[in-house]
């Protein structure tokens, strides 16, 4: 069955080619790791996560790579601004090594919380200082770079296509005034590699042929993806946001060095929302998955909710709507625990998900499918199809997890319990009532009062 892919490259949904028979290269934006990340930055990697358990469930092999951006990330996307790194650092007094450890830590804890599949091989930008500097070396050689006061930079005037990605030619983008531009020859330059500011000493700067300083934010991508996954690969993903600029300048450099085509196929995720605003951690971000845990939320919940919209659907997040996420998964979980066990997998169902899974990612319509198998009373071959779902789904909807009821719970059954023993059902009722208020529902059995969440 075809897999169909929105590429943002074309803006067009096409029939997934790979450039190997039976295998798919995937480069995944990753984080900068100067602080927490928010939901926000995780919703991305709940797509790229499907997106490849989509590739392993239709029998691809799949080579999966994310960067770690730990030197270079200016707070400006204008090449100007400090490191975020370096800022957190002298912020929290402590060194850069400490702060992106630490960070890049948390983060993967958050990957293994929201059973996200980690890539085959995480790559930090520090570890990659030589591959940066002989991409730029590269690039120098074909006279595609020009020297400022602060750095090396790339001259996009240089390149015919230089920001297809981005249709920066239908936005018709002016150069603008030479006086904002500084010493950049185009608006559109940017930096390949900066130079150390005078009379100060970054914890994290390199020596090179151009002088002492750092990689640029852009060309840590291009340097790291290619020496993994080769000049020309299959995917490249990402938030929206990266389109513009962060994309552009990938494709330019890449393109650029190599005169091959760099990606095939450009995917990019929506934004999480929360009131008017994008979720961003310049602005404060919002809640991290350990907030949320702390306010009874699960990490299945909110990968649940992520799951209710389309990756390229911008979502609107609020704690009322992940409430309801989390009782929809709560649920369908109780519903399925009740299910009779049965192995043999129902074809009907199971092409009909892999159908939507293989449109561009269609999980709420995958969704649907799966809440229509465990109300469909004619089909009793559930629990394998069920299994087969949560393959790309990781919801883990067969996991079963020990129930902890409240002691404020437990005595309201133990008071039920005795009052019915009494026949005092009108009491028993009023209990029952209490006890589902409180988020609980009791089921009277020839075992005793079975609890359950609601």
């Amino acid at each position: 069955m075809a897999i169909r892919l929105f590429n943002s490259l074309t803006r067009k949904k096409e029939i997934f080619k790979p450039i190997k028979k039976g295998f798919v290269n995937i480069y995944t934006c990753g984080p900068t790791v100067y602080a927490y990340q928010h939901i926000g930055n995780l919703r991305s990697y709940i797509f790229s996560d499907i997106l490849k358990r989509v590739f392993l469930y239709n029998g691809y092999k799949v080579k999966h790579v994310i960067n770690v951006t730990d030197v270079g990330h200016l707070t400006s996307d204008a090449d100007t601004g400090e490191d975020k790194v370096e800022k957190a650092a002298q912020k929290e007094r402590k060194t850069a090594k400490e702060i992106t450890e630490y960070y890049w830590k948390i983060f993967r804890d958050d990957f293994k919380r929201l059973n996200i599949i980690e890539p085959d091989i995480w790559c930090k930008a520090t570890d990659h200082i030589k591959e940066q500097i002989d991409l730029i070396k590269k690039l120098e050689k074909k006279g595609y770079t020009y020297k400022t006061s602060d750095g090396i930079y790339f001259d996009t005037s240089k390149l015919k296509n230089y920001g297809e990605l981005a249709q920066l030619k239908k936005q018709k983008l002016q150069a603008g005034k030479r006086v904002t531009l500084g010493e950049k020859k185009n608006i559109t330059d940017f930096a390949l590699w900066k130079f150390s500011p005078k009379n100060e000493k970054r914890q994290q700067e390199w020596d090179s042929p151009w002088g002492i300083g750092f990689p640029g934010w852009h060309i840590e991508c291009s340097a790291m993806s290619m020496k993994y996954l080769g000049e020309h690969f299959d995917i490249h993903t990402g938030g929206i946001d990266h389109i513009s600029i962060h994309h552009t300048n990938e494709i330019a450099q890449s393109e650029a060095a190599t005169n091959k085509k760099f990606v095939n196929y450009w995917l990019h995720g929506a934004f999480l929302i929360f009131g008017a605003k994008k979720i961003s951690k310049s602005q404060g971000g919002l809640y991290t998955i350990s907030e949320l845990e702390n306010m009874g939320f699960g990490p299945m919940a909110f990968r649940y909710l992520i799951l209710t919209s389309h990756y390229r659907s911008i979502l609107k997040f609020s704690l009322k709507s992940l409430k309801s996420a989390q009782e929809g998964y709560e649920r369908l979980k109780n519903i399925i625990s009740e299910i009779k066990y049965d192995k043999r997998i129902n074809r009907e169902y199971l092409n009909s998900f892999q159908k939507a899974i293989n449109n561009d990612l269609d999980m709420p319509k995958a969704l649907s499918i799966l809440w229509k198998l465990i109300h469909d009373k004619k089909i009793k071959e559930k629990i394998g199809t069920i299994r087969e779902f949560d393959k790309v789904l990781g919801l883990d909807l067969l996991k079963k997890e020990k129930l902890e009821i409240p002691e404020e719970i437990q005595k309201l059954v133990a008071e039920r319990e005795k009052v019915r023993n009494q026949k005092d059902f009108k009491k028993s009722d009023e209990l029952r009532a209490k006890i589902k208020s409180l988020g609980y529902w009791v089921e009277d059995t020839a075992k005793g009062p079975k609890i359950k969440k609601i």
